[in-house]
């Protein structure tokens, strides 16, 4: 099978983790899960393929439950997604929790006509994106004061010169910035998105003072950016992309800053572990990256997904 034409469809469940055993997906976009679905169930279709199943949101975290993932962290980082995450939340009290902010590539696209977008090229806007920044950010303020018992985080924030134009660069640092002052302001958690920014990041995260709870989402340093978290006390979260060959040192860094500063997460519907890697993700493929943790702890992965999920209740006040 070409790779055009490979298997998009689910994952088998894993192993569910021992009964004594429940972990909390500290990162996931289930929101974004239906509509990937939607799209990889067309696709099969035009390939004469066997569909792929669009399951509902309690679909979804009944698979997770029953693999042991008692709870997520839904991200809602785009304007229009902010209130579906809390109404998520809402909806499923003590399961869903919120985390919500402007995504580094959506502030660029907020007010800044004149500037490169993420691809580098010339901004080409949705309706929604007429709203400023600080107009985005309001609402983001907003929910979080309005819904204390659901929005447990601001996040995912940060810094994305993956595919950036040089003149976006400092729109995406005072967007960061701007989330560092709420955060701390609020007294509330931090995620951080972090892709090829490790330096601008750590710089900005320095000068301005971090919050007291920042957590790196998705873990991509190496072991010396882990020994700055330590130092620093931030917390990391894995995904399934620590499992990937040539990760490595995604893979040491759980051990540089220690059990108690470690979670785990899906990024779902993207990074999918191994060795699934290209499938669309979901909360119940948690344990696949449990494993991948474990082994390169050697530690049992009932100690390793105990140690997430009391680190992950304790910076989230859950």
């Amino acid at each position: 099978m070409s790779k055009k034409h490979r298997n998009r469809s689910w994952a088998p469940a894993p192993e569910a983790l021992p009964d004594v055993v429940r972990v909390i997906d500290d990162h996931t976009h289930i929101a974004s899960v239906v509509p990937f679905a939607r799209e990889m169930n067309r696709q099969a279709i035009e390939r004469d393929q066997p569909p792929v199943p669009v399951y509902s949101v309690d679909e979804m975290l009944g698979q997770a439950r029953a693999v042991g993932v008692e709870g997520v962290i839904d991200v809602g980082c785009e304007l229009p997604n902010l209130e579906v995450a809390v109404q998520m939340a809402i909806d499923h009290p003590g399961v869903v929790h919120a985390a919500l902010a402007i995504h580094p590539n959506e502030a660029v696209l907020h007010g800044h006509r004149g500037a490169a977008g993420p691809d580098g090229l010339p901004v080409k806007y949705q309706p929604w994106h007429d709203t400023s920044f600080e107009d985005a950010l309001a609402e983001v303020h907003r929910l979080v004061v309005e819904h204390p018992q659901q929005v447990v985080a601001i996040g995912e924030t940060g810094m994305d010169l993956f595919r950036t134009g040089e003149a976006a660069k400092e729109i995406q640092r005072d967007a960061f910035r701007a989330h560092i002052a709420l955060a701390k302001e609020l007294n509330i958690p931090m995620q951080i998105h972090d892709r090829d920014a490790h330096r601008e990041v750590i710089e900005t995260l320095l000068k301005d003072g971090s919050p007291e709870r920042t957590v790196f989402h998705s873990w991509s340093g190496d072991t010396e950016l882990a020994q700055i978290a330590e130092a620093q006390g931030w917390y990391l979260s894995f995904s399934g992309a620590s499992s990937y060959k040539g990760n490595e040192e995604i893979r040491r860094s759980a051990a540089v800053v220690g059990l108690d500063h470690i979670m785990v997460e899906t990024d779902a519907p993207y990074l999918t572990p191994m060795p699934y890697r290209g499938r669309p993700n979901a909360p119940y493929m948690i344990p696949y990256t449990l494993r991948a943790l474990a082994d390169a702890l050697d530690l049992p992965i009932s100690e390793v997904a105990k140690a997430t999920r009391q680190t992950t209740k304790a910076v989230y006040g859950l």
